[in-house]
């Protein structure tokens, strides 16, 4: 085993990396975590759906399926998730262009066990027979969930419209007509593409743990020293992305969702060789900016557009498409033409004005301090991160190459520029009215491509740049560093530090995580906020204006690291403001000042009523179990209200009824706050009188609004069925506790960490009802509840609901077989998952303002019910089962939607269906707090 360089690391982080190689040329990076609560790995192969043989599109991702499904060793098809899932972990795997990766996270003292069970499916997987027919299904499940997929049917149009030749152009999810045939055949070319495309030498292995790195060693060498190196190389052919016809294009893309962007795309070569530099990530920076004179600036004075994103696009072994995607109005699809004229007099500004040195050292000092003070992430997704990093990075730079800037070179970055022409461009427009002449394949995309005429590439090739547009001026929030104050917390949890009548202030220096940064969150209730559709309406609307309001005098300060988030709930508003401490007063106090301005103009009000009213439409489109989620919470929460019910209200909403709305909602506040992080108990109190003397000029105190739940004890089995078009049906069953105490809390909770792995396994892997099928701990307005979900291409909510309820009636036998010893790690499991260790500042920061919403001031929530999950016994599970959810008539709610496939099926009826919402939310019994 080889030692690694000095790997760069971050002045704040604590933990210890090496880098080493296996005798059979597998690359390891070892991370060696004592303050880690769980362990990880994730191995990364150099292998995606460009591997694909023509004649089986999906095969890559088929495999990464198939090696879940038992090995020689462990050959049953669902130990693997069990182990995990039984040990407080958690698992997954994607499959992407050039890459699979595979990734869990388990508690540490099984880490040994875990590694054996994983680096199996590299060693030897086992492809059972029986598993590759039913497997086909899954993916077959998977594909139809995305069917009505925006994203993916715009995808499958540029993988048409682009070289046939270049592998990007390979179907890559597969299905069951990509998987058909004889399935014996089928096992052996799985076999073969395993062998051909799977060798140690193309995979990299990253391993977290709170563990010696001499002890990892250890492990990596036990366990995937028997990776077999196959000596592969990867030889993707040596053809362009785009042949020149595909450039210098238009291509229309008729959206399902009701929506309008435009991307501008410039194909450039690959960018692994510029991350050193990050030249693109410079221009991305000056293109997206959003001050006054910046590109979307313009674009929004003139009604042209509404968001704009700069540097996203497709990338792989030979290609980057760089794209400057802009979200339209509907003015600015009618003159799309100016709206490209502006993206090329900006590129020109910044080829000719830009090429300064402090402009991108503004950029690499906000990355240096990202680094400086990176926050911990969990195990998981460092392992996950790291495992890719390491096939695009030098090896002194897994953890910092995503941060190094290395100075402007002037000409990297203008040679880039220099391909971003009109010759070297693709125009892709997404709009639901547009001319098409093609339908593509698999996901059924209407679309169009054809050449930009002459005249227009002629036009835009001959740049005036018009004087409204200017390069950003130095940004007043950057600061070139910041440290920590040393001070140490006086309390362990926060503490109330400033309280009148109408307004509390909680507090707590954090002296843990070392990073000058804080959290502040301020929480507005209103009684007027949601007392009715049309107000949560007006209320959300009023979050939307405030936020585009705010957005060009705040651009500086979110750039600079210093963010914030306004959000709309079921009692009123939260603002959330994070970053650096050293500026965080300053944009607190420009926000403050701006959002009492209120400057609303007709303008911007008709075009931000649109928007909002595009999206709540455009949610009747959404995956069924998507909208089915949304309506769980909108049935049982008093103030919570259907998206469709919303927009019908803001369809007649003026901008005078929304100033009315704002005048009302400030009459009565209260307001609860908490700052954690790199804040004094004296800055707080400063701020306390601040906020207090700021509200005594817009309003009176008032009490916190009440947060009313439907309780459903008595009820019995209520049904809801939600009208949605889609091929598919989904389910959900939802089981509520009948109070919020830690004893019901564990209950909860434990019984779905117990039937979670169970019910993934019999009705997704073995019945293979659908790719979307789970169960889930689901606390609601404080009340403990579990849900069991659905989404089937193959059934519907009767059979859906008949499945779900056999698997409750058996499950008791399954608890009885389980022994003693499993009993006792399955509960430790879930103790270590709910005391698991807050990663960074804001983790911590999420935790306490959630246990402040849950009237959790102790901040002991988490212990008591730690407590009470280890005095459960099976019998207690098994006896609440059978009190409360083995009868087809228990208390519970189930939400379902019937799909296009399915009407022909039995239906799913009911002498307590909820047909009239309103009046059931009205009259049902409530819980308060």
């Amino acid at each position: 085993m080889s030692e690694s360089l000095q790997i760069i690391k971050s002045p704040n982080d604590h933990r210890r990396y090496q880098y080493l190689q296996l005798d059979n040329n597998l690359s390891v990076l070892l991370v060696e975590d004592k303050l880690a609560s769980q362990a990880a790995a994730s191995m990364a192969v150099n292998v995606g759906h460009f591997d694909d043989p023509v004649s089986r599109p999906g095969m890559a991702h088929f495999l990464e399926h198939m090696l879940f499904l038992g090995t020689e060793k462990f050959p049953d098809s669902g130990e693997y998730h069990a182990f995990i899932n039984q040990h407080g972990g958690s698992n997954n795997a994607w499959t992407g262009t050039e890459q699979t990766n595979f990734f869990f996270s388990i508690d540490a003292d099984v880490f040994a066990e875990s590694l054996d069970r994983f680096s199996q499916f590299f060693i030897a997987p086992l492809f059972d027979q029986d598993l590759v027919d039913r497997e086909r299904h899954a993916i077959e499940s998977e594909f139809s969930l995305k069917l009505k997929d925006d994203i993916r049917r715009t995808y499958q149009v540029q993988k048409e419209t682009v070289n046939p030749e270049h592998p990007f152009s390979k179907f890559s999810v597969g299905n069951l007509e990509t998987l058909s045939g004889d399935q014996t055949e089928l096992r052996a070319e799985l076999l073969n593409f395993y062998l051909s495309h799977y060798s140690a030498n193309l995979m990299t292995l990253c391993l977290v743990a709170p563990l010696p790195l001499t002890e990892l060693e250890k492990l990596a060498g036990e366990f995937f020293n028997s990776i077999e190196d196959r000596q592969l190389t990867k030889q993707y052919p040596d053809v362009p992305i785009y042949q020149a016809e595909q450039l210098q294009t238009r291509i229309n893309i008729i959206p399902i969702k009701d929506q309008k962007r435009v991307a501008i795309t410039f194909s450039l070569p690959a960018i692994d060789p510029y991350y050193k530099h990050k030249p693109l990530t410079f221009i991305s920076h000056l293109l997206g900016y959003e001050g006054h004179g910046s590109l979307l600036s313009y674009l929004k004075d003139n009604g042209y557009a509404v968001n704009l994103s700069a540097g996203g696009g497709v990338n792989g072994y030979n290609f980057k498409d760089f794209n400057i995607s802009i979200q339209l109005t509907d003015k600015g699809v009618l003159e799309l033409d100016t709206v490209i004229d502006c993206a090329f007099e900006y590129l020109e500004l910044i080829k000719t004005q830009a090429m300064q040195e402090w402009r991108y050292q503004e950029r690499a000092n906000l990355l240096k301090l990202a680094f400086k003070y990176q926050e911990q992430i969990k195990p998981l997704d460092l392992a996950s991160h790291l495992s890719i990093n390491m096939h695009h990075y030098d090896v002194e730079d897994l953890v910092f190459g995503d941060y190094k800037m290395d100075g402007l070179n002037v000409t990297e970055t203008l040679n880039i520029l220099n391909m971003m022409t009109p010759s070297n461009m693709r125009i892709q427009i997404i709009s639901p009215k547009l001319e098409t002449n093609n339908q593509a394949a698999w996901y059924h995309t209407p679309y169009q491509m054809k050449s930009i005429p002459e005249e227009k590439l002629a036009r835009w090739n001959q740049v005036n740049i018009r004087a409204e547009l200017t390069l950003p001026t130095q940004n007043p929030f950057i600061i070139s560093d910041s440290v920590a104050r040393v001070e140490k917390s006086e309390t362990k949890v926060p503490v109330i530090v400033s309280q009148q009548p109408g307004y509390r202030i909680w507090h707590r220096k954090d002296d843990e995580f070392n990073v000058p940064k804080g959290h502040l969150y301020l929480s507005l209730d209103s009684i007027q906020a949601a007392s009715s559709p049309r107000n949560a309406a007006l209320t959300r609307l009023y979050v939307e204006m405030l936020l585009d309001y705010l957005t060009e005098y705040t651009y500086q300060a979110e750039v600079a690291g210093l963010s914030y988030n306004i959000y709309p709930h079921q009692g009123g508003i939260t603002l959330h403001l994070t970053g650096f401490t050293g500026k965080q007063e300053v944009l607190l106090a420009l926000l403050i000042e701006k959002a009492r301005e209120r400057n609303f103009t007709q303008d911007r009000f008709d075009l931000i009523k649109r928007q909002i009213l595009r999206n709540w439409y455009n949610q009747t489109r959404a995956k069924p179990i998507s909208q089915i989620f949304t309506s769980l919470t909108v049935s049982l929460q008093k103030r919570s209200y259907e998206p469709f019910r919303m927009a019908e209200e803001l369809e007649s909403i003026t901008l005078d009824d929304l100033h009315n709305h704002v005048r009302s909602f400030y009459e009565k506040i209260h307001l609860e706050g908490l700052v954690y992080g790199d804040w004094l108990v004296s800055e707080v109190q400063v701020l306390g009188k601040r906020l207090e003397h700021i509200l005594s000029l817009v309003s009176s105190p008032s009490r916190e609004s009440e947060r009313e739940f439907v309780n459903l004890s008595g009820r019995g089995t209520l049904m809801r069925e939600l009208m949605v078009t889609h091929q598919d049906s989904s389910i959900i069953v939802y089981y509520q506790a009948d109070s919020a105490t830690p004893d019901m809390m564990a209950l909860f909770s434990l019984l779905n960490h117990t039937m979670s792995s169970t019910f993934f396994h019999e009705l997704r892997t073995k019945k293979q009802l659908g790719y979307m099928v789970g169960t889930g701990y689901l606390p609601l307005n404080r009340y403990p509840g579990m849900i069991f979900y659905i989404q089937s291409p193959t059934c519907g909510p009767l059979q859906l609901l008949e499945a779900i309820d056999e698997f409750i009636a058996d499950f008791n036998y399954a608890i009885l077989q389980i022994t003693n010893e499993q009993w006792e790690l399955t509960k430790q499991g879930l103790i270590n998952q709910v005391m698991e260790h807050d990663s960074n500042l804001k983790t911590r920061g999420q935790r306490y303002w959630s246990s402040i919403g849950n009237k959790d001031y102790e901040f002991n929530q988490r212990e008591l019910v730690v407590e009470e999950i280890t005095k459960l016994t099976r019998s207690d599970l098994i006896k609440f089962m059978m009190l409360k959810m083995r009868s087809k008539h228990s208390d519970r709610l189930v939400l379902f939607t019937t799909g296009e496939n399915h009407q022909q099926q039995e239906r799913l009826t009911s002498d307590k269906m909820i047909t009239d919402l309103r009046n059931f939310k009205e009259t049902a019994a409530k819980f308060n707090y």
